[in-house]
């Protein structure tokens, strides 16, 4: 009977994690379809990608690779600011770090550094999908159908980008290193991460905005879209989890 319920367990331990890297790859890659399809609209993009996509368009540089970049330097503060958290942990407990305390801090740091293999592959799906999918938009002014068409597309890449992001982020693998520097600054700073996610936002618009008066004299990446993917993606996350998230926990073999 024993071993009846340890080979029952060990099938489920598989499943569970079969389930759990799919759904994690699965949200990768919508997720970057998402963000793809919502810069090939040309009204504007996430403010997540904002600074890489107009850093590529000023500079001639793939998008992908510029993005590469950004997460690269994303986790290296996510480092800077846990060895800061640690250092004031340490002084408030009078230099006492208990074991599951070293234990703690060493998943976090691998945390931080597997962000980077994970950018990585998470790039060259968006080099991937950039070269799949034309531009939605030409130099001249669209016509109404062709707006219309490009409105359509936003709203889908926006519905997209939320789903993809839930569906990685519920697995609770790597995380994003977009969703990595906003948790990192909410813990050090003790704010919310709604409320850091929002400010974080606004810097990378303010960031993409100076960019692109300074080297281009216009506007880059900055339009209606950003602002409805500001709104749209948290929404989008939270209507599929009410629908899918109980589903997919149970799958993936994940605990409250």
């Amino acid at each position: 009977m024993a071993a009846f319920l340890r080979r029952k367990a060990g099938i489920f331990m598989k499943q569970s994690t079969f389930f759990r890297v799919l759904f994690y790859i699965i949200g990768l890659l919508v997720l970057a379809l998402g963000l793809t399809l919502n810069t090939k609209t040309g009204l504007g993009v996430s403010p997540i990608i904002s600074v890489a996509y107009s850093t590529a368009v000023i500079s001639g540089h793939n998008f992908g690779n510029m993005t590469l970049a950004l997460y690269s330097l994303f986790v290296v503060i996510e480092l800077i600011l846990h060895l800061i958290r640690e250092h004031r942990y340490v002084e408030e407990s009078h230099g006492a770090l208990s074991q599951a305390g070293k234990r703690d801090r060493k998943l976090i740091f691998l945390m931080d550094i597997l962000q980077i293999p994970l950018s990585l592959i998470f790039t060259r799906f968006l080099n991937a999908f950039s070269a799949l999918i034309p531009a939605l938009y030409s130099g001249s002014e669209s016509s109404a159908g062709e707006m219309a068409f490009r409105v359509i597309v936003l709203v889908i890449a926006i519905i997209l980008t939320g789903i993809g992001a839930a569906m990685s982020l519920n697995m609770r693998i790597v995380p994003n290193p977009g969703d990595g520097i906003v948790q990192a600054i909410a813990d050090t700073a003790h704010k919310s991460v709604g409320f850091t996610k929002n400010c974080f936002d606004v810097l990378n618009i303010s960031i993409t905005i100076t960019l692109s008066l300074t080297f281009a004299g216009h506007l880059i990446g900055i339009g209606v879209g950003t602002i409805l993917a500001m709104i749209g993606v948290g929404r989008t996350i939270a209507v599929f989890n009410h629908f899918t998230y109980d589903k997919m926990k149970q799958l993936a073999g994940i605990e409250n």
